[in-house]
């Protein structure tokens, strides 16, 4: 199953025909695979990558370092787990370091996210500080180059 696993990982293909034909399995065998990963909760979904430059969307994303304050018999996890429910978090994780999470933010624009970091994450009990760092262009997601060295198709060419 670990050979699905990193096929899946590198292709995001949920066809079982597909994988099949690349692991030399049964589709039923494929399907039997994929049902096991799932009931067993590693493998959770797919999600498709897309490349934010190419798209006419005007989401904002943010990374946010919270420092927080662990709790006796509970450390980090109670709070981390509060955070990572509220829908605007895309990713929680702790974190070894100057600060104990990085979350990563979604929203609208510029406002909605720091609306969400001041009067929802902030006040929470436990936080202790928060930094807040907009992501302003992405290169490379989950192993994919998002724009060839030298592309620069957002800007005009220069004449002379």
């Amino acid at each position: 199953m670990s050979e699905l696993l990193s096929i899946i990982q590198e292709t995001a293909d949920p066809n079982p025909e597909s994988l099949s034909k690349i692991l030399g399995l049964s589709i039923a065998e494929v399907e039997t695979q994929i049902r096991t990963l799932r009931k067993s909760g590693v493998l959770l979904g797919w999600v498709p990558l897309i490349n934010p430059s190419k798209t006419e969307g005007g989401d904002v994303r943010s990374v946010i370092e919270v420092k927080i304050s662990p709790e006796r018999d509970g450390g980090f996890d109670r709070l981390a787990h509060r955070i990572s429910m509220f829908e605007e978090v895309e990713a929680c994780h702790l974190m070894s370091g100057a600060y104990d999470l990085l979350v990563i933010v979604k929203g609208k624009n510029l406002h909605a996210v720091a609306s969400f970091v001041s009067e929802r994450l902030s006040t929470i009990d436990g936080v202790l500080s928060t930094s807040t760092h907009f992501l302003l262009r992405s290169y490379k997601e989950h192993g994919h180059l998002l724009s060839q060295d030298g592309d620069h198709s957002e800007k005009p060419p220069v004449s002379a």
